[in-house]
């Protein structure tokens, strides 16, 4: 009989829920999805139900239930650094008491009453994983290795900020550990903020803005804010940061350090927030390489597993790569909070009895991170008879055909297939994709499509055999969470009295596929097989065979402020609310042009918040 384990993760940000399934993932999904609201916080009801619905069962059929992170010893956490402040931290702990007394503190109980109140049958207890352990075991259970050094970087849980594991078989050994306040994501958070992104939110902005800047602050962080040893160890100055004390990250003496206020959001970036990121991105590397030395010094380990909010930094990650530190990496695709439900309840599951069966073929457990919902082609066809959609079907490979046909001819199309993906990143189910050999793609695509800041760099797909020929990567890349440098073989060398500067380093041509090739002439890369995403792959080989090209711009489907589309209808009415072209719902093709006329009521812009 099926051993089913429910994992949540919630209450925080990014809430999920995840089934596995005799040790391996099932069905996992970020609550998000279903309410569109960005990062939303609240339980996963709507989540549990997906992955209750997609294993064909109840809750009388789940033998165990994880919650990511152990709510007493955070409070205990949170009531010691309030205390240990005071006065400035009382008036926040006192804020936030009655919230602790009333439900935080036995959050895993409350897990409980959610569960029962959705009537889906009894509920098991809940086991209460820690937070780093709950991202070490998403890290290292569903990876290809059979051992591995486990690398665990992020905010904070309850007290771990930073943790080394070995992983061997089923067992995962903890090794080393920094605790809050000493936060590398603490402080990577801090800029965001400084910066006039939104902390837990705008951290991938800041990385992508680094590339415009110079690390001319970097000495000034390393003097003031961050001590780091050579094993890669780090304590932070706590007397330039706020978030002790309340809710802002920064303050005075923050803003004495880098000479003046802090950005505010949506106003003109300057020269230096560009330096700001390029400083602390430099800082973040240099941390994460060397944690990364001192977990193969410490396993002895070949092959390394990351997870936490930091591995999604991806520069950091492709660093660590080229740097051939390890053999190999392996990154948690929902490497975030998100993936503490998988990891919790993978970590149960080991518990109980289950194996790692997936090793025997050589590959991961995660499935392409396609573990969402999926629509067949009733479904789909009953949704655009519904809204009175004008749409051809096609069969087999002529959806590939088709599409890349109006990819070459510079469309840019919206590609719905099979199951959503789990984790931040559009794979190629729920993806925008263009032709990356246009300059104007970049651009067109971020203010006509996304609406959303122009410097905002795009991610190349591109098929797994073609890979070495396209970037300088010399391992799978199919979660696009590493950055790699273009090819030599496709740089274009940029005239030399272009001049550009800031922004306008974005017109300057650097590669045969400009549009995915950032300013710095790196990329974002995803490599795609067949295993992991036919449909995908088949689109890819389409779109080589009639360009000679096996690479294309993919960006996640939705708009700014929006989460990624889970349905046809919210595919279609972002596509009709868009500047795309073509919609690809299955082996449904839409044209823009022929479709009825669009309108709303109110502007539907006023009512997605801002990212």
């Amino acid at each position: 009989m099926t051993d089913l384990v429910l994992g949540i993760s919630a209450f925080y940000h990014d809430s999920a829920a995840a089934l596995i399934a005799d040790g391996r993932p099932l069905a996992a999904a970020q609550e998000e999805r279903f309410t569109r609201v960005r990062h939303d916080s609240s339980f996963p009801a709507n989540a549990v139900r997906y992955c209750l619905e997609e294993a064909g069962a109840t809750l009388d059929d789940v033998a165990a239930v994880a919650y990511y992170e152990d709510p007493e010893l955070k409070y205990q956490r949170v009531r010691a650094t309030h205390l240990g402040t005071a006065p400035g931290g009382l008036e926040a702990f006192l804020r936030t008491r009655p919230e602790w007394s009333a439900w935080k503190r036995t959050a895993d109980r409350r897990v409980r009453r959610e569960l029962e109140a959705l009537g889906l049958g009894r509920v098991p207890e809940v086991d209460a994983r820690r937070h780093h352990e709950s991202h070490a075991a998403s890290a290292f259970f569903p990876s290809p290795y059979e051992s591995a050094a486990v690398l665990c970087v992020d905010s904070v849980g309850e007290w771990a900020t930073t943790t080394l594991w070995h992983g061997t078989g089923t067992e995962l050994r903890p090794v080393a550990e920094i605790r809050f306040p000493h936060s590398l994501g603490l402080l990577y958070s801090a800029f965001t903020y400084f910066c006039g992104f939104k902390v837990d939110s705008g951290e991938y902005k800041l990385m992508g803005l680094a590339p415009y800047g110079t690390p001319r602050y970097a000495d000034l962080i390393r003097e003031h804010l961050i001590d780091v040893k050579e094993d890669g160890s780090f304590r932070l100055d706590t007397r330039h940061f706020e978030f002790l004390h309340g809710q802002v990250m920064t303050g005075r003496a923050f803003e004495k350090l880098f000479g003046g206020p802090r950005r505010q959001s949506e106003s003109p970036l300057t020269e230096r927030e560009f330096d700001l990121a390029a400083s602390v991105q430099a800082v973040t590397e240099e941390v994460v390489l060397r944690l990364a030395r001192t977990a193969r010094r410490l396993t002895g380990e070949k092959h390394l597993c990351m997870a936490g909010g930091v591995a999604l930094n991806c520069v950091a990650n492709g660093k660590v790569v080229r740097e051939g530190v390890f053999d190999e990496v392996w990154i948690q695709p929902a490497a975030g909070d998100a993936g503490g439900a998988l990891g919790a309840a993978t970590a149960v599951a080991i518990e109980r009895g289950a194996g790692r069966d997936h090793l025997a073929g050589g590959h991961d457990a995660m499935s392409g991170s396609l573990l969402g919902p999926s629509y067949d082609a009733d479904a789909i066809g009953g949704t655009l008879d519904r809204l009175g959609a004008s749409y051809t079907r096609l069969e087999g490979d002529e959806v590939a055909a088709s599409v890349a046909g109006h990819l070459a001819d510079g469309a840019v199309v919206g590609w719905f297939q099979g199951r959503m993906e789990f984790g931040p990143r559009a794979l190629g189910s729920r993806s925008i994709i263009g032709d990356p050999r246009d300059p104007k793609m970049q651009s067109t695509m971020n203010l006509k499509i996304k609406f959303r800041e122009s410097f905002r760099p795009f991610a190349p797909s591109v098929l797994r055999e073609d890979l070495k020929d396209y970037f300088a990567l010399d391992q799978d890349s199919p979660y696009m969470l590493m950055v790699a440098p273009v090819a030599e073989a496709q740089r274009v060398e940029p005239a030399e009295d272009s001049g550009a500067s800031g922004l306008d380093l974005l017109k300057v041509t650097r590669s045969t596929v400009p549009a995915v090739t950032h300013v710095d002439g790196s990329a974002r890369v995803q490599t795609v097989s067949a295993r992991n995403n036919a449909p995908y792959h088949r689109l890819l080989t389409a779109f080589k065979e009639q360009t000679g090209c096996p690479v294309l711009i993919n960006t996640s489907f939705n708009v700014r402020g929006e989460p990624i589309v889970n349905t046809p209808e919210e595919a279609y009415t972002c596509f009709m609310r868009t500047g795309m072209d073509v919609l690809v719902l299955g082996e449904h093709v839409l044209l823009k042009a022929d479709q009825p006329a669009w309108s709303e009521e109110q502007d539907w812009r006023e009512a997605i918040p801002l990212d």
